[in-house]
């Protein structure tokens, strides 16, 4: 494996939501992740072998399928974990002990491991161990109320808030920082990521917002489409475009590439003309396709970008000169961000089907050919391959 992470070892339990999001990141970057499948277990209801195959967000893994309630078998978790660095799981508080594997028996056999464990409440608090999704997450953290528009309810935005911003990056950023300081201490700890703090902390700057007194309700938030200068416009094909020239020179630019003029333009911020502005760009923006305005828009100062589905955004320009989005495995998927100038990222491995790796895991970890043959036949594991 190349990457900054390089040598960096990871037990996956296998699950779904933002630990295996956090594993591929983990991944992605040269770490080495195992993931402990139990047998005969779908994660979900897309989980076949040949949709596994087409699964990025399980890229870059070695899959061991394992009898978790067997003792032989939990004896294998264990040996992986003493030989790793890193423990990730998203199960809801209480599960991994029940299994046999909770922090304090995997910290007694390696004392420097760091436990990564996500939860969308957290692994303590009187929601601790209700379900929950995304959407309640970041509505318990004060995030899902203010996007939307003036009049409406709270828009629904995709997974990204909660599962993978709040809850995968802040499991992985967690974890990195455990590492950091086990390396000094010699002492490992538990990560206890929860995507409502992870949520409420992608708020930091509404809370600055609402001590200078300005407005972060729905509908009036700068940032959510209050402002006519920051807002999506549809063009004459039904294609979208975005602006969001916030700053005073940069709306003198668009007032300058538009041709606008007179009163109406004059005080950006004069949220009395706000309504008129933004039936007037509606009105202009309206007028030509959206090559036209990409044409006469991008690149220059005045915040612009066309609004691109996933293929078309992989087939922009600038998303090609810097090989953000590329076609892997016989997937189109996004490229390990970000970019290191000597150590960069790369995807080393495809999806995994169940099992795929368990004989190599097991040879690694030092059982003979005749044991791993015996625990085969028992099955206290599985050993798979996609055809």
């Amino acid at each position: 494996m190349s990457g900054p992470l390089s040598g960096l070892t990871v037990v996956e339990l296998a699950g779904i939501g933002p630990a295996p999001y956090a594993c591929m990141l983990l991944s992605d970057m040269g770490a080495r992740v195992v993931r402990v499948e139990r047998i005969g277990r779908q994660l979900h209801a897309y989980d076949t072998d040949e949709n596994r195959r087409k699964d990025v967000m399980s890229r870059g893994r070695h899959s061991i399928a394992i009898d978790l309630k067997d003792s032989e078998g939990l004896g294998i978790v264990m040996r992986l974990i003493e030989e790793s660095d890193v423990l990730i799981e998203g199960f809801r508080p209480g599960v991994i002990e029940r299994m046999g594997l909770g922090p304090d028996v995997c910290l007694r056999r390696n004392p420097k491991l760091v436990i990564g464990r996500v939860t969308g409440w957290g692994q303590t608090g009187p929601l601790s161990h209700s379900a929950g999704h995304d959407i309640n997450y970041i509505s318990l953290a004060g995030v899902l109320e203010g996007i939307g528009r003036p009049g409406e309810g709270p828009t629904v935005p995709l997974a990204y808030l909660g599962d993978w911003a709040g809850g995968g990056m802040f499991l992985v950023y967690g974890v990195l920082s455990g590492i950091f300081e086990a390396q000094r201490s010699g002492k490992g700890q538990v990560i206890d990521s929860s995507m409502v703090e992870g949520a409420a902390m992608l708020n930091a700057t509404n809370y600055a917002l609402h001590a200078w007194g300005e407005s972060v309700t729905r509908g009036e938030h700068i940032l959510s489409g209050a402002a006519p200068h920051y807002d999506v416009y549809e063009c004459s094909d039904n294609k979208w475009i975005s602006i969001g020239p916030n700053e005073p020179h940069f709306f003198e630019e668009l007032k300058a590439k538009l041709m606008l003029d007179g009163e109406l333009w004059r005080n950006q911020y004069d949220v009395s003309l706000w309504p008129q502005r933004k039936e007037r760009l509606s009105a202009i923006f309206k007028e030509k396709p959206r090559q036209h305005w990409v044409s006469l828009l991008e690149g220059s100062d005045v915040c612009f970008a066309p609004v691109l589905d996933l293929m078309e955004a992989a087939q922009h320009p600038h998303n090609v000169s810097r090989a953000s989005l590329e076609t892997k495995f016989g997937v189109l998927q996004p490229m390990p961000t970000p970019k290191f100038s000597r150590t960069p990222g790369s995807i080393e491995l495809a999806p995994a089907v169940r099992g795929e790796h368990t004989k190599e895991v097991l040879r690694d970890l030092g059982y003979s050919d005749r044991k791993v043959k015996s625990m085969l036949d028992a099955n206290i594991v599985e050993s798979r391959s996609f055809e």
